[in-house]
């Protein structure tokens, strides 16, 4: 009596499944979507955008007539925008493990790795999109100036729009790379706005700090980008400071995210 050799068995499912993933602009657009679809980043989305608007509208009222111009409507939205950015960037990557969602993701996209960085895609494009709504309440507040007495000035440096992007962008980042590390909305977001301002009191009451300081507070290190120019040391001190706060954190919390256990 003989034996027959089984035939080799088909490609795996898994194998298979890799072969179909959908592509990184289309995981990208998810991830987008899922920016608004819970109630929490639903408010923050529209409350960066009331924020933005209800800067400028102060200053309307309490601004010189010669200071009512675009740039100088424009630069005192872009700080409590960036504030903001930071708490999305956290709850964007958090909530796939508060709202335990991360089994279903993982499960249909295996390579985790392929989700966050879709997920830092979508940040990015919606740090960029922030600075088009301060650019469009800051112009919006320029026409209202010249159309009540104010200048109404509109010269602007292009390179406070480079960077402008550049604040943004950085901070949402650095808000993603806390909710990595830490995968747990509350602390993350309380870690983020702990340490760093932390760092700051300390860096300006030791005296043996205030070197350091310099170079690791994003407090300090990130001021210059509210101007037009920026100096290629000041460029040095804020690639050090996001190395330590936004590099790092993001390094190893998608360290730590490819090998948690989803349960």
């Amino acid at each position: 009596m003989t034996t027959t050799t089984p035939a080799p068995a088909p490609p795996t499912v898994t194998r298979r499944a890799e072969r179909h993933q959908p592509s990184l602009a289309r995981l990208t657009g998810v991830e987008l979507r899922k920016l608004a679809d819970t109630r929490a980043g639903y408010w923050l989305l529209i409350t960066i955008g009331l924020v933005a608007a209800g800067i400028v509208t102060v200053q309307l009222f309490v601004l010189g007539e010669e200071q009512q111009n675009f740039a100088d409507f424009l630069v005192p939205s872009l700080l409590p925008v960036g504030l903001l950015l930071p708490v999305l960037g956290i709850l964007s990557i958090t909530a796939e493990w508060s709202q335990r969602t991360a089994l279903t993701t993982f499960t249909l996209v295996p390579r985790r790795e392929r989700v966050v960085f879709a997920k830092l895609a979508a940040m990015v494009l919606a740090a960029l999109g922030s600075v088009l709504v301060s650019l469009a309440v800051a112009a919006v507040a320029t026409l209202l100036a010249r159309a009540t007495g104010g200048a109404g000035d509109w010269s602007f440096d292009g390179s406070m729009l480079l960077h402008a992007a550049v604040l943004q962008v950085v901070s949402v980042l650095m808000g993603a790379g806390f909710g990595l590390l830490l995968l747990n909305t509350p602390l993350a977001i309380v870690t983020y706005l702990l340490l760093p301002t932390l760092w700051s009191i300390l860096g300006g009451m030791i005296s043996a700090l205030r070197g350091p300081a310099r170079w690791l507070d994003t407090g300090v290190t990130m001021e210059p980008l509210f101007g037009p120019d920026v100096t290629a040391g000041q460029w040095a001190r804020l690639a050090v400071s996001l190395l330590v706060w936004m590099v790092l954190p993001l390094a190893a919390g998608l360290v730590r995210t490819l090998r948690r256990e989803v349960s």
